[in-house]
């Protein structure tokens, strides 16, 4: 099979972020971070203080990421990580910083 086309197994997973990461370029690293790693969707503050993501990518990939949102810049101090995973109806672009 060697004409055999990979199928994707990308998952796209939905996180909010609680603790001191607003203020201490945390948006920042988690979109250094996806980028490095070829993750798509993007990142932005809520207005209670905390930070959600979208993120699409292989699940081997995406749980790199986590693991680097887990420990955060230096500054930041990571309480809690949620994650779910989600059906987006958009296709992402490139990882962005929204708002």
């Amino acid at each position: 099979m060697r004409n055999a086309k990979k199928i994707p197994n990308d998952k796209t997973l939905y996180i909010v972020v609680e603790g001191r990461v607003q203020g201490v370029f945390f948006r920042k690293f988690v979109k250094e971070s996806a980028r490095l790693l070829g993750v798509k969707g993007f990142v932005r503050n809520l207005e209670d203080g905390r930070v959600e993501a979208v993120c699409s990518a292989e699940k081997e990939i995406l749980q790199k990421l986590l693991e680097k949102i887990k420990t955060g810049p230096p500054f930041s101090r990571v309480e809690n990580v949620s994650v779910k995973e989600i059906f987006p109806k958009e296709k992402f672009g490139l990882f962005e910083i929204q708002g």
